[in-house]
């Protein structure tokens, strides 16, 4: 080559590189959001699919793209995060929908209602089976875009001072459980009652209330209601597999370059994967504390869940009367757990029940 055309070649890849710098560089901007949390950091399982979710994004920008993670309370109160995001106080939230079914019972099918999708389940439906698709068209009518940051697994069915045997036992009871799951107890004669996760202690304590629930053994220890009742119920059939979930303000979602969006997405991801293996690795251990101590376990009775089920499609049938997008929800989220379940009998349900019984055989 002779070296007019060296010099030739140098200074178009030289200009080339000039003009790609300032494009990369405006790809991966410098940008500092706020995450609020529903959740204490004292139960750091829940609240750090928060924290382990802004990690990743880090990570992933090289620390271009920091969110910091406050707690409930610290900005706004826990059940008042997905109105903080939606107004554009703060760019991000970590929460549950069912927190919010008082805006609109739609809400509770993206976390979970009851006698619902486990949580592998609820995963298929959002990523492969068009919930995310419907969940993200109802958010978008408050502003937010939605995606699973996390999951308890199945809970408990909480903590009761007396035993249920039958409906009639229900009758009266003062339950602390919110949002739909509470309308449905409601029909069997429980007396629902709201308490953020802070109060609940005392009140059971006092007797204010009867009983109460939260997640599973791992929490529910944390706060100690095994001190103040005696009878550890399950399944929490109203929670068979809830999804936390992180809400972006639409406007600050739009305004982030694609690859952050990809970042964010895929980060909420590995956060939804993370929560979810870490309640399954402490659960354990903490159920067989609380059991050495003597919590007495004891599975709601068939007869209860029949009422109940029963109650939950009466008031599946008298939402959807009234409320579109909450019956366009329910509908496709049942017509996938019946295809899932039906999977589910063949050899997932014959393969546990299997290992159940001869675990402590090998």
């Amino acid at each position: 080559m002779k070296r007019r055309d060296f010099l030739k070649v140098s200074a178009a890849g030289a200009a080339a590189s000039a003009v790609a710098s300032p494009a990369i560089a405006q790809s991966s901007p410098e940008i500092k959001w706020r995450m609020t949390s529903s959740f204490p950091k004292s139960l750091d399982t829940i609240y750090n699919g928060a924290t382990e979710f802004a990690k990743y994004v880090a990570e992933m920008t090289d620390n271009k793209f920091q969110i910091q993670v406050f707690a409930a309370g610290e900005i706004v109160p826990g059940l008042q995060a997905l109105d903080a995001t939606s107004n554009g106080t703060i760019e991000l939230c970590h929460t549950v929908s069912y927190y919010y079914v008082g805006k609109d019972p739609t809400f509770a099918i993206y976390a979970s209602v009851p006698f619902g999708l486990n949580a592998r389940m609820q995963n298929s439906w959002w990523y492969q089976g068009g919930g995310q698709e419907l969940g993200n068209e109802f958010f978008k009518k408050f502003n937010v875009i939605g995606f699973p940051c996390g999951n308890t697994g199945t809970q408990m069915g909480g903590w009761f001072r007396k035993e249920i045997k039958t409906v009639a036992d229900l009758s009266g009871l003062k339950f602390r459980i919110g949002g739909i799951a509470g309308q449905v107890l409601q029909k069997v004669g429980v007396v629902p009652q709201q308490l953020a996760g802070g109060d609940i202690y005392p009140a059971l304590e006092k007797g204010t209330i009867d009983a109460a629930e939260w997640v599973g053994p791992y929490d529910d220890e944390k706060l100690g209601f095994q001190k103040v009742a005696k009878y550890y119920y399950y399944p929490g059939f109203w929670e068979g597999g809830p999804t936390v979930h992180a809400y972006c303000n639409l406007e600050k979602w739009n305004s982030l370059p694609k690859n952050y969006q990809a970042i964010v997405t895929n980060a909420a991801a590995n956060a939804n994967s993370w929560m979810a293996a870490r309640y399954d690795m402490q659960n354990p251990a903490a159920l067989k504390r609380l059991v050495a101590g003597g919590t007495q376990l004891r599975p709601f009775t068939n007869e209860v869940l029949e009422a109940c089920l029963k109650a939950t499609n009466e008031l599946w049938a008298e939402i959807s009367a009234k409320n579109a997008d909450f019956k366009k929800s329910i509908d496709a989220m049942q017509a996938y757990r019946s295809d899932e379940y039906l999977w589910w009998q063949v050899a997932e349900y014959t393969f546990d029940s299997f290992m159940i019984r001869s675990r402590t055989r090998g």
